[in-house]
């Protein structure tokens, strides 16, 4: 029997029905249309890039398993995007995409020299380690320059980051820091300058990682003893990307690693690239020699998009997503989610989806509806420095007055709540909230949350100041 594009896709539908539940089956595959089949690559056509993005990132497995079993090991996938809203003034057309576009983020071989004190080389990612150490880059291919619009508020990072791309280890920028608030874009241009040095030097060790997992492998390389091993590890890494280093504050043992690690790779002309929530100045707990040697570089700040910049970004996700919405609809959004980035695309993902589920057009109204609903159930990020500020302001005293060695009942009242919201609002370690409140230890962090949950359960008044700030702080 001759295979054809409908009886392959018929047969993988009823394997691809019998793993996935109903709504999710009838929402993302019903929709989905062969086009055709040549040699083993079968052509799906798709409603939306949106729709395709969706597929590879949650049903690429499961697709694969599917057509494997139909056409072997040697199966394609070739999506087919029918642009059924383009832009105004222009004719439909289709846009062909193969499944997982970019391959460079396949294992990279790194090897180990000969003369080690260990016959194998530790890989914190593959555990036991081989000889030949295969690195994974951790790089998300969808998170590049071009996705990456330029504006006024990341002129300078985006600039500064295609430099290191295209000449990595060979710039005044190195290191290079990123930092700005949250959802600014800080991951997305890190990952794109991995990204970028792939795509210019394949044969390039490539390593992305956030600061918690590298914690995470530290402390697991002591109770393995195999500290010597992952410092050699990295040692090996032509560049190396580093996301969130602030949570290296108080970390002192983290610190002193990656201080050698640090001072190897920028010696031999190795990248480093660094993201951060503070510029080096701001940042807590952090050694002095660290910040030096961040301080070698470019620290080179995210700020939140002015409104053309918005209005630019749900241009472009629309039109890679291949969606048509109104002028007027795309100001509204731009003009009313002004926090970040990562929001104002979360609002459009969003507004698609009901548009799409519902199946129908995405109106003014749609999007008053969407922006409500989330900017009303977004947190905003709060610093510590932040709730300093405003539980000073309530107890009518500075800051100074907040952080003295004092022992007066309502000085000592105002630094222990001070410390309860930084515990709760904030991401930072006891020992950071309490070297930044007061300089104290994170045990006199801990007993001043514990001492605020109790007064707030048996002190009205008390109640009542825990009541306002939070108001306050939420505002």
């Amino acid at each position: 029997m001759t295979l054809t594009a409908e009886s392959v896709w018929d047969n993988c539908l009823l394997f691809i029905q019998d793993n996935i539940a109903p709504e999710a089956f009838k929402t993302w595959f019903q929709p989905i249309k062969p086009v055709k089949l040549t040699d083993n690559a079968l052509h799906l056509q798709v409603p939306s890039r949106f729709f395709y993005e969706w597929l590879e990132e949650h049903y690429i497995d499961l697709l694969k398993t599917a057509l494997t079993k139909e056409l072997g090991s040697d199966a394609k996938l070739i999506y087919a995007i029918r642009m059924e809203n383009p832009a105004k003034g222009m004719e439909a057309f289709t846009e062909k995409i193969p499944s997982s576009k970019r391959n460079f983020t396949d294992s990279q071989n790194v090897d180990a020299p000969v003369k080690t004190k260990s016959p194998e080389l530790k890989n914190p990612f593959i555990i036991p380690g081989i000889r030949n150490v295969q690195v994974e880059s951790q790089l998300n291919p969808s998170y590049n320059f071009d996705s990456f619009l330029e504006g006024e508020s990341n002129r300078l990072a985006r600039n500064a980051g295609m430099a290191v791309a295209n000449k990595p280890g060979g710039t005044s920028f190195n290191p290079l820091l990123i930092f700005g608030g949250v959802g600014l874009g800080k991951t997305h241009l890190a990952h794109a300058i991995g990204v970028g040095i792939k795509e210019n030097y394949p044969d390039k060790t490539v390593l992305y990682i956030s600061a918690e997992r590298f914690i995470q492998q530290y402390t697991e390389s002591i109770r393995k003893n195999t500290r010597n091993d992952f410092i050699h590890f990295y040692q090996l890494i032509d560049v190396l990307i580093v996301d969130d280093i602030q949570f290296f504050s108080g970390k002192a043992g983290t610190q002193d690693v990656f201080f050698h690690i640090f001072n190897h790779l920028h010696q031999n002309g190795k990248q480093v690239i660094l993201t951060s929530d503070k510029k080096p100045v701001d940042m807590q707990d952090i050694e002095q020699r660290l910040l030096s040697r961040f301080k070698w570089g470019l620290s080179a700040e995210l700020n939140h998009p002015d409104y053309e910049t918005r209005v630019s970004i749900i241009q472009n996700k629309l039109y890679r997503d291949g969606v048509e919405m109104d002028d007027n609809i795309v100001h509204y959004l731009a003009e009313n989610i002004k926090t970040n980035i990562r929001e104002l695309e979360g609002a459009i993902i969003s507004l698609i989806a009901h548009s799409s589920f519902n199946r129908k057009d995405i109106t003014i109204d749609l999007a008053r509806k969407i922006v409500e609903n989330y900017v009303k159930n977004t947190k905003r990020e709060v610093s510590i420095d932040q709730i300093q500020k405003v539980v000073s302001d309530y107890f009518q005293m500075d800051i100074d007055t907040l952080q003295s060695k004092t022992r007066k009942r309502h000085i000592v009242q105002a630094r222990q709540l001070a410390m309860y919201f930084a515990k709760k609002m904030t991401k930072a370690s006891l020992a950071s909230i309490g070297s930044q409140i007061g300089k104290r230890d994170h045990a006199t962090v801990l007993h001043a949350c514990k001492t605020v949950e109790n007064l707030a359960s048996t002190d009205k008044q008390f109640n009542k100041y825990v009541q306002d700030l939070q108001k306050k702080l939420a505002d």
